[in-house]
């Protein structure tokens, strides 16, 4: 049995015409309307005859489960042979959606049925979040019952804070984020289902949409929303180039005959893309790993170059995530990656550089204005042999740390540490990562040559200085819905696209509101001129709904010269200033941080609206 199961606003349906198979039905079941529904499309299969009890039962278990968890009103069953081609006879097919019905009943579950055999014409309003469309595959074999692990070979948590470990339980929370990170770590907090804000926010504000002639998971990007990418792109460069990282660009695409790409390729299973020729199987790059370590593989490397970092913007990385899972800006198959691959001489030369990279993930957190809570994880063998270092490295964030101890290495890092960002719903958004790889090296064929001129693999340090830069845009947004009731909602300056709009209040001021813009303009400010024929109180709220930083409104007084009037969003205040003092404030807010032209229309009637 195939099912597609979605979590529906509502399901609407009416029968056309019946074919030979239909079954009989009274007028009532014609048509159907159902609100807040699990919509259980349906394709019985052959093989589903063999033991049609069997099937049922293990269908019904799975709607159960996915009920519990989306929190769906009823369930509608609705036959929908499109998802197989080998399908059962029209009887056994029937029975089973019938059986089905009558067991979800006897669990007290509302549940409707559409009929069996008709033509229908169906409208249906999927919600949209992460659990809101999965499909699965029933068979009659019982589930295999998961086994327990032993204690010894289960990871366990503790609470990292003032040189001690604490347990989750009992410790005392003060940080509100930091319990939810816990909580969703040790798997007890449950998910509401619902869409992260960030979705609607991306497209409001025009950043970026779903691609529907693309796979699913990958975006399409509109001018704001490549601005802000690009702003971001540049404002890593700058900071891995200012610590001495060398830019490399590397393939999307590599051959998986070379065994040690296959290997390292293998740790990510099934959530690979995969494509063949004739004569080669290939895959998508899922970082820039590969690029970077034949890079190294295939350069003279000595003691005195360590160490070495490659830096790569991966535009872009590819992941087959599942279907169901994959949302927003959060969870993507296509993504840019900001990757840094640091060469060390060894362990204790790792952990050196380790340090420094603690500081640049916290720096990426207060340029961007985002908080993070922090992940350490470690194998119980490198923290019993560096338990000193894990605890200076954890009070290095100056905060409780999650602390994860793996009883044994199953990846090819030993101590990796996480930053998340919290979204509105409570969960983590991954953001910076650091981790020590102990096997790239000696995999991948890389060599130095130390002080006595021998040939030694070198351990490598996997870091993203701010995660995805996707990611980094879905917590920024996120975080405006989390602070919507303390403070209007926007983006740190750097990253507005209009960061001054300029508002004539009649026709005859638009000439000056223009000249004023191209002098804002000419000083490294983005700026707009909205001379859309509309009252000005409609303007400057239409320049509320952009988030727009500082509004200047020009009238007859401006005119005249002197002080502009300057409405100020953070404050909600109305300062005057000189143009040159406005320019002044903006360039402070910003120092240090890339910028780019507004890749738009400076007057806002000449714009696309997407």
């Amino acid at each position: 049995m195939r099912i597609l199961l979605i979590h529906s606003d509502y399901l609407k349906y009416k029968t056309r015409s019946k074919t030979r198979i239909a079954e009989k039905i009274d007028d009532e079941k014609k048509k159907g309307e159902f609100k807040d529904s699990l919509v259980v499309f349906t394709a019985v299969e052959k093989e589903d005859e063999k033991n049609p009890e069997g099937v049922v039962e293990n269908a019904i278990l799975e709607i159960k489960d996915i009920l519990a968890k989306v929190g769906a009103k009823n369930v509608v069953i609705y036959p929908y042979a499109h998802l197989s081609s080998s399908l059962s006879s029209p009887d056994a097919a029937k029975k089973i959606l019938q059986d089905m019905e009558s067991r979800l009943d006897e669990l007290d579950i509302p549940v409707g049925r559409a009929p069996f055999g008709w033509y229908k014409s169906f409208e249906v309003s999927c919600k949209g979040h992460p659990l809101s469309e999965l499909s699965r595959t029933i068979t009659a074999e019982k589930p295999e019952k998961k086994e327990e692990k032993p204690e010894e070979e289960k990871s366990k948590f503790y609470i990292m804070v003032d040189g001690k470990l604490q347990d989750p339980e009992e410790f005392e929370y003060q940080n509100q984020d930091f319990k939810k990170l816990v909580g969703n770590e040790l798997g007890i907090m449950e998910s509401t289902g619902e869409e992260p804000p960030h979705v609607r926010l991306m497209r409001e504000k025009s950043l970026a949409d779903y691609e529907p002639s693309a796979d699913i998971g990958h975006l399409r990007w509109y001018p704001k929303g490549r601005l802000v990418r690009d702003l971001l792109a540049d404002y890593v460069y700058n900071l891995v180039t200012e610590r001495g990282a060398m830019p490399v660009e590397t393939p999307i695409m590599y051959d998986l005959s070379d065994e040690a790409i296959r290997v390292h390729a293998e740790k990510f299973g099934e959530r690979q893309y995969r494509l063949g020729t004739k004569n080669k199987e290939l895959m998508l790059r899922y970082a820039c790993c590969f690029g970077a370590f034949r890079i190294l593989a295939d350069s003279f490397l000595t003691w005195k170059n360590l160490p070495i970092g490659m830096y790569e913007l991966s535009t872009y990385s590819f992941r087959l995530e599942k279907k169901g899972e994959v949302v927003g800006l959060k969870r993507l198959r296509g993504f840019t990656m900001p990757d840094l691959h640091t060469v060390c001489a060894d362990i204790d030369h790792a952990m050196e550089e380790f340090d420094k990279q603690i500081d640049m993930c916290k720096q990426t957190g207060v340029d961007l204005e985002v908080n993070y809570e922090v992940i350490m994880r470690a194998t119980a063998e490198f923290f019993k042999e560096n338990e000193e270092w894990v605890y200076n490295a954890a009070a290095k964030i100056g905060k409780p740390v999650l602390m994860e101890v793996l009883p044994k290495r199953k990846h090819y890092w030993i101590a990796k540490m996480d930053f998340a960002a919290i979204d509105y719903l409570g969960r983590p958004i991954e953001n910076p990562t650091i981790q020590i790889d102990v096997e790239s090296g000696e995999r991948f064929g890389i060599t130095y040559i130390n002080e006595s001129e021998e040939d030694i693999n070198p351990i490598i340090l996997h870091c993203s200085p701010t995660g995805s830069v996707e990611r980094v845009i879905c917590s920024l947004l996120e975080k405006t819905a989390v602070e919507m009731d303390e403070k209007p909602p926007m983006l740190p300056i750097w990253l507005e696209p209009t960061q001054v709009r300029v508002i004539p209040i009649a026709e005859r001021h638009t000439d000056f509101a223009l000249k004023l813009a191209e002098e804002i303009k000419a000083q490294n400010v983005r700026v707009d001129v909205d001379e859309m024929h509309e009252t000005v109180g409609k303007k400057i709220r239409n320049a509320g709904k952009d988030w727009v930083p500082y509004v200047v409104v020009i009238g007859d007084r401006e005119l005249e010269g002197g002080e502009l009037t300057i409405n100020v969003r953070e404050t909600g205040e109305k300062v005057s200033m000189t143009v040159d003092e406005l320019v002044k404030k903006v360039h402070e807010e910003t120092k240090g941080m890339p910028f780019r032209n507004l890749p738009l229309p400076i007057k806002l009637s000449k714009r696309v609206h997407f």
